[in-house]
């Protein structure tokens, strides 16, 4: 009980707006799309990226993906009722690609932070 008090501290309760807050660090690009925004941040040699439901509510598929140039693909996804991620990568001196989804609606980001 103790670990849920306090990850719901850290988190805040499921549902509120402090939930996208996870990534820490400044963000560096917002893409919207129908239903939703694919968020990248960037922190001490870390980038993060999550997809947030504009309107949180029923469960839904959604997923986010982040990739460093010359790494492997971090992903997650699932049906959630408000965001997908975070996932990090290492990306000191590299470039990262983001993508994310929301029930068949998709952003992406291209490479950015090079």
């Amino acid at each position: 009980m103790v670990l849920v008090t306090a990850a719901l501290a850290v988190l805040g309760p499921a549902g509120s707006a402090d939930a996208a807050a996870v990534c820490g660090g400044r963000q560096v690009k917002a893409v919207r799309f129908t239903g939703g925004e694919l968020r990248v941040y960037k922190t001490h040699g870390y980038a993060c990226a999550l997809t947030v439901a504009s309107a949180p509510g029923a469960r839904r598929q959604m997923s986010v993906t982040l990739q460093a140039r010359g790494g492997g693909p971090v992903s997650d996804s699932g049906r959630f009722t408000q965001q997908a991620g975070p996932v990090s990568v290492h990306a000191i001196n590299r470039c990262v690609r983001a993508s994310g989804s929301i029930a068949g609606r998709s952003a992406a980001t291209g490479w950015i932070l090079c």
